[in-house]
């Protein structure tokens, strides 16, 4: 209870507390894999184009990095259902949600480089123009705020220090 009398938070067991969180992890584990599996698909069509011959070295470089930077996004994405189904039933949720917590952040962090890595590819195939870097530089300042800077700031601002 809080000195005005309120409580706050949940009055849950640790395991009501991980079955909780396990969903909220999966809703969002959701939509992050929707959009990686689509982005890694259109990828893995491109070296199929009769265009990919005509890249540069460079670009095919950045283009074999995207791909394997998407492989590995999906891989991390994917985990937490593999996870859960192969511990399920192991009275072990607790801990399989702090792990499927961490791949999905690193597979959060993936799909933010490939999508940076894919943004810088399009972009000098499509323009060619000195301007790309500062373009995708600042796509990336988008994602890193909406992604991490304003969730963190939300945290700090609206956790008290009896929370954390």
């Amino acid at each position: 209870m809080t000195e005005a009398g309120q409580r706050r938070g949940r009055n849950e067991t640790e395991e009501e507390r991980a079955d909780r969180m396990w969903g909220e992890l999966i809703q969002e584990v959701r939509v992050a894999q929707t959009g990686v599996q689509i982005l890694f698909g259109f990828l893995l069509t491109v070296v199929f184009q009769p265009k990919y011959t005509q890249l540069s070295a460079a670009n095919q470089v950045i283009y074999i990095v995207t791909v394997v930077l998407g492989a590995c996004a999906t891989g991390a994405l994917i985990g937490p259902v593999s996870l859960h189904r192969l511990v399920s039933g192991r009275r072990v949720k607790p801990q399989a949600v702090r792990l499927a917590s961490r791949m999905t952040f690193v597979g959060l962090v993936l799909l933010l480089a490939t999508m940076t890595s894919s943004l810088l590819l399009i972009l000098r195939v499509a323009t060619h123009d000195g301007y790309v870097p500062y373009l995708v530089a600042a796509v990336v300042a988008w994602y890193l705020l909406c992604w991490y800077g304003l969730p963190l700031w939300a945290r700090r601002r609206h956790t008290s220090r009896t929370d954390r």
